[in-house]
């Protein structure tokens, strides 16, 4: 089975929502005031090189979708592995970069049964939070920033959820403060 891996930019709060732009009224905050330190990134490489797809929800696809096949040197793993949207709504993929389309998270557990190497979620919130939910999630990669952002949408659901352990695989603080976390989930 496939692992599928979260991985996001989160606030010390648990805000994950806009950590490079967009509409948020903190939009970048991962750029603003802290200390840009390239070994805080080193799990980011590694993502590319390890990862088997790509899997998003539909507005992390629209907005990566215009912007990332841009980025040819800094995102050439992600662009090179196979894609997938998570969406109910979206009637065709972007042909700029082309993805699969998946309906349900029934998909989704049927795309972790099959072959190859870890999903990588990127952004997704109210994906990641359905994931979570249907326990599909296997592994979290958390950049944590030092900063408090008080609004925006979270990685962990605010609706009363069961107890769930994680391991700490690997753990990291740098000198700009951001705190890598790798952590396991337990079944």
């Amino acid at each position: 089975m496939r692992p599928l891996i979260i991985t996001e930019f989160m606030s010390l709060d648990g805000v994950m929502e806009a950590p490079g732009g967009g509409d948020h009224r903190s939009a970048g905050w991962t750029f603003q005031d802290i200390e840009f330190m390239p070994e805080a990134y080193e799990l980011k490489g590694r993502e590319q090189d390890e990862a088997g797809a790509m899997l998003m929800g539909r507005i992390s696809y629209e907005e990566f979708a215009p912007v990332w096949p841009t980025m040819t040197e800094e995102f050439a793993g992600y662009n090179a592995m196979p894609r997938y949207v998570v969406s109910t709504s979206l009637e065709a993929d972007d042909s700029r970069w082309p993805a699969t389309l998946l309906r349900s998270l029934d998909d989704v557990a049927a795309l972790k049964q099959s072959e190859g190497g870890p999903i990588i979620v990127h952004g997704s919130a109210t994906l990641a939070q359905g994931l979570a939910a249907a326990g599909l999630v296997d592994r979290y990669h958390l950049l944590v920033f030092p900063v408090l952002l008080g609004a925006g949408k979270r990685l962990f659901a605010t609706a009363d959820q069961p107890k769930q352990k994680l391991a700490v695989v690997e753990q990291e603080t740098y000198a700009n403060g951001i705190v890598k976390q790798v952590l396991d989930v337990l079944s």
